[in-house]
């Protein structure tokens, strides 16, 4: 029984990437069977996330029990940061029951609460989290791609986009925005951006779509560069994290199969990579990790390090052995995506705000240069 609720776990970001290998390594009509849902796609009967409540968000300011605010020892959430982050979750709905996931469905909503406190916490110390529940699509929809899925997908991003207005909505119109996502929630930020970043204006710090293949179609279409720097505002970062001695081969297979933004497979195409050890593509070794977080919740520094390969695949090496149980076939560790780097990451994110500030307020920037010299 264990041993089952771990397999579960592992697989719950459902990554197409993650389904690939699976599906190569093993049975593919077991895994079929015991994750896509067996009845024709139907729309929910439920109602959709009144994203006017605060019931309908995982996260966002005056929650109780507000997952967003965790952090581990040593730091801390800003009593009043000054942005505010829109955070989009992975897959937490494993069930064949329906091909989108329930609101109150208590083992998804619990999932739900580990992600934000692994992954969105990363931005906590700069800016007000908002994470939206939505009714994503089921783990099974990645593995039999067709009409059916591309219903279920679409069907989510409808809540993410009205989700998104609601957060847009609840800021000051010159508050500074992040955006942020993993896997599953990494592709709908991709999908609304590439339809709604005008909206934005000049208020975009950063994009953060990291455990989903971003390709230089998807940032044409968003209108966006690629992070090529540190302390670069404005651009998107994105990386996808395997052991340096992992099944590379295996995992570029399953990555060719991934539509971009414009529903064209990948193929051979090279992916973003940003290795958030440095803000840019640059390799870097342990010394630079300024903090891992493994599964006790206690952050490791110089544990790993990371450099992109010439297909966009972050490879971490030494291979880390107790950043928890959950790592994938193949050496890949899409769970772990921030975790690996999160002190690190929290670090960029405090940088990109910067860089943004001083590009926006430069006679600001100047005054306290000025008051510094002077002191």
């Amino acid at each position: 029984m264990a041993r089952k609720f771990l397999w579960a776990v592992a697989i719950l970001t459902g990554l197409v990437i993650v389904a690939a290998i699976l599906w190569r390594l093993f049975a593919g009509d077991m895994i079929r069977t015991a994750f896509v849902p067996d009845t024709p796609y139907a729309a929910p009967t439920a109602a959709a996330p009144d994203y006017a409540a605060p019931a309908s968000w995982v996260a966002r300011p005056g929650l109780a029990d507000n997952p967003a605010l965790w952090a581990p020892q040593g730091f801390s959430a800003a009593p009043k940061p000054a942005a505010a982050l829109f955070f989009v979750s992975p897959t937490a709905w494993l069930s064949r029951s329906a091909w989108n996931a329930p609101l109150d469905d208590a083992e998804t909503n619990e999932r739900l609460v580990r992600f934000t406190r692994m992954q969105a916490s990363v931005f906590n110390g700069v800016a007000e989290v908002w994470v939206p529940r939505y009714r994503q699509a089921t783990f099974g929809s990645f593995l039999k791609p067709g009409p059916d899925a591309d219903k279920a997908l679409a069907l989510a991003l409808s809540d993410v986009e009205r989700a998104f207005d609601a957060f847009l909505a609840a800021q000051p119109a010159d508050r500074p925005i992040l955006i942020g996502g993993h896997s599953q929630g990494a592709r709908h930020v991709l999908h609304l951006l590439a339809a709604r970043r005008a909206q934005l204006g000049d208020r975009l710090v950063g994009v953060w779509a990291v455990g989903w293949p971003v390709t230089a179609a998807d940032l044409s279409r968003m209108g966006l560069p690629a992070c090529t720097r540190a302390e670069q505002a404005g651009c998107v970062l994105s990386w996808q994290s395997f052991a340096a001695d992992g099944d590379l081969a295996e995992a570029l297979k399953g990555f060719a199969v991934v539509k971009d933004v414009s529903g064209t497979p990948i193929g051979t195409r090279a992916m973003l990579c940003v290795n958030p050890l440095t803000g840019s593509a640059d390799a870097a070794g342990p010394e630079r990790n300024a903090g891992m977080l493994q599964s006790d919740e206690l952050l490791v520094p110089k544990a790993v390090g990371a450099k992109c390969d010439a297909r966009g695949l972050l490879l971490i090496s030494p291979t880390p052995k107790k950043i928890g149980p959950y790592v994938l076939p193949g050496g890949n560790f899409h769970v772990y995506d921030y975790g690996l780097f999160w002190a690190n990451a929290r670090a960029d994110a405090e940088a990109r705000l910067s860089a943004y500030g001083a590009a926006r307020f430069p006679a600001a920037k100047a005054g306290a240069e000025a008051a510094e010299d002077g002191a």
